[in-house]
């Protein structure tokens, strides 16, 4: 009888083993499929994570090389404002501007321009001169195919410039006048009065007889 209590005691003994270990071994297997879980999208983000911060560094990198190439292929032309408007001189353009976008930079034109001597959506050339008129000048309309008053440096405005009446800039239109010519023209006309004739500026210095055949077709003093 002492045996079989004692055999009974040690079968629940075992059997009370088995059941601890069997819960712990349970445990464990339900709380490895959470801390997997868990871990994986953490990994996964942080791969990600790196990964963006490389594409990142990548993009900026390509950026700063192709930025400076980008500007230096930008063309830059520089054009000379004359004539009727608020602020003549040379502006610095862009090389796909316009008549107008010049005229704007030179704050574009005053009262007694006449807007009809400009082509306004003409394409801009690097050197190129953009002459405004005043009412009442000797120039073809814009527009159609009348000449444009836009030329290269080496080219001038079509149409007689005003010997009495031109300024400085206006003389400067014409082929063969420069700057200094010019100053010594309108120098002439303070010091002796307006000019009776075209030939009168064979009297002006550095005119002689061939000069002023280049030049008279270009002057009136009508």
């Amino acid at each position: 009888m002492e045996d079989l209590i004692e055999k009974i005691k040690e079968y629940k003994l075992f059997l009370g083993i088995a059941v601890i270990g069997l819960l712990v071994g349970g445990y464990f297997i339900l709380q490895q499929p959470k801390s997997s879980t868990s871990t994986v999208p953490d990994l996964y983000q942080a791969s990600s994570v790196s990964s963006s911060q490389k594409k990142t560094q990548v993009s900026s990198s390509k950026e700063e090389k192709t930025s400076p190439s980008m500007s230096e292929e930008a063309e830059v032309i520089t054009v000379d404002v004359k004539g009727a408007v608020k602020q003549p001189g040379v502006y610095e353009l862009r090389s796909n501007s316009r008549v107008h976008d010049a005229i704007y930079k030179a704050g574009g034109m005053t009262p007694e321009a006449n807007s009809q001597s400009v082509n306004l959506a003409q394409k801009l050339t690097d050197e190129a001169v953009i002459y405004v008129a005043k009412e009442g000048e000797d120039v073809p309309a814009a527009g159609g195919s009348a000449s444009p008053t836009t030329s290269s440096a080496s080219s001038k405005r079509p149409g007689k410039v005003h010997l009495n009446r031109a300024t400085e800039a206006e003389l400067q239109t014409v082929s063969g006048i420069g700057q200094k010519r010019a100053s010594d023209i309108i120098a002439y006309r303070e010091a002796n009065g307006p000019f009776r004739s075209v030939e009168d500026l064979k009297n002006v210095s550095g005119i002689g007889e061939k000069t002023l055949e280049k030049l008279k077709d270009a002057f009136t003093v009508d």
